[in-house]
């Protein structure tokens, strides 16, 4: 009897040998680590979210309705191309009685650095540009005509002379490089320079080309130079390059392309706006140069 238990433990403890032979052991899957996704911030639109912008676009807009929607896109199109350190566009609509204001919210989700300041009435292009040129927050501070006669990609041109140090660079349809596309009438031309020779004679010496509507400030000039003007229509610029030269600011030009609108605001009366409000200004400079202008309650943006 104890011999037959003994045979049966031995059977017993065999059987269970051969039982783990045969089971294969069976290796633990390491778990797979999940990838890390590395989000890559587009420089431009993290320095604008901390408020450090570089270019300020100030586009001036008064019944724009139609010409409008193509320059937004090709200025932002240009501006991301041109790879600056980040930028910001600025429609000021000028009382407009169109949809002008109506695009520009329309393309807000479209152009992300996009803003609007809107104006009930109309005061004129001089009030709208100094409007945006004081609102922008940017370190440089260009105001560009809304039929997009110059394109922004002109400001690589500009871009140089601020790096050297320059606090006013100004683009210009008369000096050597210039560009017209196609050349003005030769009424017009005839008319320019005459009133050009005269806006020398009167208040800004040495510059020919007055009028263009591309010019670009350091911040520190616009806010001391557009502060203190007054002109709010057609002759602006001419008050705020004599408001320059005479607080001390050198004033750089270079050459641009310009192209030649047919449907134009501009009309022959502007020009004798001009050539009288420039003897105005330069009265107003002679006299009062280091006066400071005075607060206007226009200036206050709508819903603040």
């Amino acid at each position: 009897m104890k011999k037959k238990i003994k045979k049966e433990k031995e059977k017993e403890i065999f059987e269970k040998k051969i039982d783990k032979k045969k089971v294969k052991k069976v290796k633990k899957i390491p778990e797979k680590k999940e990838k890390e996704i590395k989000i890559i911030k587009n420089p431009i639109f993290e320095k604008q979210g901390k408020k450090e912008i570089y270019l300020s676009v100030v586009i001036p807009a008064y019944n724009e309705a139609t010409r409008l929607p193509m320059t937004l896109v090709d200025v932002d199109k240009k501006l991301l191309e041109m790879n600056l350190p980040s930028y910001e566009i600025l429609v000021v609509d000028d009382g407009s009685k169109d949809a002008t204001a109506d695009i520009v919210e329309r393309f807000k989700p479209l152009v992300k650095n996009l803003r609007l300041i809107t104006n009930s009435e109309n005061h004129g292009k001089g009030f709208v540009v100094r409007q945006g040129m004081l609102e922008a927050k940017g370190e440089i501070r260009i105001f560009m005509d809304a039929d997009n006669s110059t394109t922004i990609d002109q400001f690589l041109k500009m871009k140089p002379f601020f790096d050297e140090g320059a606090q006013i660079v100004i683009g210009s349809r008369t000096v050597k490089g210039a560009e017209l596309d196609p050349p003005q009438p030769f009424l017009k031309r005839i008319m320019g320079k005459a009133g050009n020779l005269f806006i020398q004679l009167v208040a800004v010496s040495g510059i020919w080309d007055t009028q263009c509507g591309f010019k670009a400030f350091k911040r520190t000039a616009a806010e001391d130079i557009f502060s203190r003007t007054t002109i709010d229509r057609w002759a602006f610029d001419i008050e705020a390059l004599a408001l320059a030269r005479r607080l001390g600011y050198e004033i750089k030009e270079v050459p641009v392309y310009w192209k030649n609108d047919i449907n134009s605001h501009v009309k022959l009366s502007s020009y004798f706006q001009v050539l009288l409000e420039t003897v105005k200004i330069a009265y107003r400079i002679r006299k009062k140069s280091g006066e400071k202008r005075v607060e206007d309650d226009r200036f206050k943006i709508e819903g603040e």
